[in-house]
């Protein structure tokens, strides 16, 4: 196999050959093209103290649609007037991906979606009988009754389909998989939407009931996954190479609780560690997350994977120097893909830089002298490390231009005081 045909090493990214061996590629089944279904301006809304305007809705939508995302879950038409508005405006530009709101089993907000001209609407019922009789004080029966005649509705009035069992994750996976069946049978099911509404999954469940579901009920299957254990992302990947044909996202990864699926690792997981791609627009991922991130004023963590403003810093001295000699024998963008699993480019993030601090070393102190044009000898390149080191540990942070260049003159005096 030639280098340009080995998907774990391209020009933009550098992973682990093991992925791609045959004895772990041999069970998957992922569908043909798989689909992005963004949730971010209704579910991730749905983050407590989080809230759009019309005018942040349509903007985030419009970034979406550059970045390639395929559907859009606008919100939710009888939440309040201003989501309705959002919707059909959203509806109206005509920005490309499908258009789907929420809504109720229930006539009136049914042909209300209908009437805002979107695509699609996302039904749902209580999927577990800890909400169907605590919370809800419904019998099953009537559960399905209200799911049949909804469903049955907006397939009538030229709607796609998708259903949800909300909390069907805690109930009996049999009752579950019985529940769905008699509504799709019943009532008209185009999508089911295998909701993990507390993000209580594992990777292994989610294998086998993706799997059972497509056999059992014979509909394509969404993946909405929440990050209570931190475990979204490999969730929905499992489901894909499962046949779960839609991953359920948001931007960062907001939403209810402790937030949905983050579209950005769950986009370069399948495109670079399954080779699997999405044609969602790499490039745009940052773009997108900065955008968010500063209309919902949540800031991402600064060290986030790939698209984090600082995921391409390094202050560790032993690992600069690695970076430093494959750029020197190998390189430079061979350095950039040989330190960091994906070249900083390809997701339009920044250079990779070197932070000078208490775990700094000799290679950043020469990579910051040559960039400001500093030159130092040898003995002062020790010197000024050494002076770098306690004053990281002094601030208990990391050194800026200006203290830098102190340290620098300081070095040079007291050398030039011996001499």
């Amino acid at each position: 196999m030639t280098k340009e045909t080995q998907p774990w090493q391209t020009k933009n990214w550098f992973v682990s050959p093991w992925n791609y061996l045959k004895e772990v590629t041999e069970g998957f089944t992922p569908p043909a093209r798989i689909k992005f279904h963004d949730n971010t301006v209704r579910d991730g809304e749905q983050q407590a103290g989080l809230m759009f305007t019309k005018e942040e809705k349509i903007q985030i939508a419009e970034k979406l649609a550059e970045a390639g995302v395929h559907r859009i879950e606008a919100g939710t038409p009888a939440v309040s007037p201003h989501d309705e508005a959002a919707i059909r405006e959203i509806v109206k530009r005509k920005f490309g991906p499908e258009i789907i709101c929420l809504s109720r089993c229930m006539e009136e907000d049914i042909k209300r979606a209908a009437d805002c001209g979107v695509d699609g609407v996302n039904l749902s019922i209580p999927g577990s009988k800890l909400l169907l009789e605590q919370a809800y004080g419904w019998t099953v029966d009537k559960g399905v009754e209200v799911a049949i005649k909804g469903t049955k509705l907006a397939h009538e009035l030229g709607l796609y389909v998708i259903f949800a069992a909300v909390d069907g994750t805690r109930a009996d996976f049999d009752w579950y998989t019985n529940l769905i069946k008699r509504i799709a049978t019943e009532g008209h099911i185009d999508s089911l939407c295998l909701m993990d509404t507390i993000g209580s999954l594992t990777p292994e469940a989610v294998s086998y009931s993706v799997r059972t579901l497509v056999r059992r009920i014979g509909k394509p299957i969404e993946a909405h996954f929440h990050q209570d254990f931190g475990l979204s992302v490999a969730n929905s990947v499992k489901a894909v190479l499962c046949g779960a044909e839609v991953i359920q996202s948001t931007v960062n990864g907001i939403g209810e609780r402790c937030g949905n699926t983050p579209m950005e690792e769950t986009v370069l997981a399948l495109r670079t560690l399954y080779g699997i791609d999405t044609g969602i627009k790499c490039e745009k991922l940052r773009e997108v997350a900065k955008l968010v991130e500063q209309i919902t004023k949540i800031p991402m963590t600064p060290n986030r994977g790939v698209v984090g403003d600082r995921a391409y810093c390094v202050e560790s001295g032993m690992v600069f120097e690695e970076y430093r000699n494959i750029a020197a024998k190998g390189g430079v963008d061979l350095a950039k893909v040989g330190l960091f699993p994906v070249h900083h480019a390809f997701v339009e993030n920044k250079e990779p830089q070197a932070i000078l601090g208490k775990k700094s070393g000799r290679g950043s102190v020469v990579a910051w002298a040559e960039k400001l044009g500093l030159e130092l000898g040898d003995d002062e390149i020790t010197d000024v490390l050494m002076a770098v080191k306690a004053k990281a540990y002094e601030k208990r942070g990391e050194l800026n231009v200006g203290e830098f260049r102190e340290i620098v003159e300081v070095v040079k005096v007291k050398r030039s005081q011996k001499a």
